[in-house]
């Protein structure tokens, strides 16, 4: 059951949502995909400008939820970068750091316990997987489409569970 009286919530995805990752793809073409730079990066990625807008029009309304496929140990750098970007606070849920299901899942199953007490507005996320399955379970999905695909990422996410 549903608290009516609580804000909805709007989850966001960070990576190729609110946060361009563009600048370190080069970490996950070669193999063994170098994780650790490519995490270690992530403070210097530049916000999306559509993603940030989409953010902070929707907390006006609603309370923010920040999902992502991160794992745990990246909690303070992310948080960090949220917090210079200027970005609304929001409850952050990461992948555990030993977590290597694919995004859909994890997210999916996030995305349940969340709806469990609170109406979920809609998802944002880039990962069109994500995007199905959370449809598929009833969820409205905004498909953030406006960075860069990279095919390595799209891979890392459904086959090695690391973001």
């Amino acid at each position: 059951m549903t608290d009516s009286s609580a804000r909805p919530v709007a989850v966001f995805d960070l990576d190729n949502t609110l946060a361009d990752t563009a600048h370190r793809q080069h970490f996950l073409e070669d193999r063994p995909r170098n994780w650790a730079g490519f995490f270690a990066a992530a403070p210097e990625d530049p916000p999306l400008a559509e993603g940030v807008e989409l953010v902070l029009t929707q907390a006006r309304e609603c309370e923010i939820v920040y999902l992502t496929g991160r794992p745990e140990r990246c909690r303070r750098d992310t948080l960090d970068w949220l917090a210079t970007q200027r970005l609304p606070a929001g409850r952050l849920h990461m992948r555990g750091n030993a977590d290597r299901r694919p995004a859909r899942f994890t997210k999916l199953e996030v995305l349940r316990r969340l709806a469990r007490d609170r109406e979920i507005r809609f998802l944002v996320d880039d990962d069109e997987l994500v995007c199905d399955d959370a449809e598929r379970a009833g969820f409205a999905v905004v498909r953030a489409r406006w960075a860069a695909k990279s095919a390595a990422l799209e891979d890392a996410q459904e086959r090695e569970g690391r973001t």
